[in-house]
């Protein structure tokens, strides 16, 4: 039998059939077609991607927790809400 060795592990590292791994891709690009028209950006920053929005409350309505440092994002919290 021939085969080759198939090294993706995040995304269909559960999948057990082609089936089901084609299924996790379709679902995974509706997921990013929708989050592009949300206004979701992808950077590159220190040799890796990040997910970027300029728009903090749609991020968090998504349900995504900002991995930038404290400091900066204290700075995003209105001064109102502070006090």
């Amino acid at each position: 039998m021939t085969y080759f060795t198939w090294k993706e592990e995040g995304l269909t590292k559960d999948c057990e059939t082609l089936d089901s791994m084609a299924a996790r891709f379709e679902e995974s690009a509706r997921l990013m077609r929708k989050m592009s028209a949300e206004g979701f950006k992808v950077e590159k920053r220190n040799q890796q991607q990040i997910i970027t929005h300029m728009n903090s409350k749609i991020f968090n309505d998504w349900g995504f927790i900002s991995e930038e440092p404290p400091y900066q994002q204290l700075t995003l919290i209105p001064e109102e809400k502070i006090q």
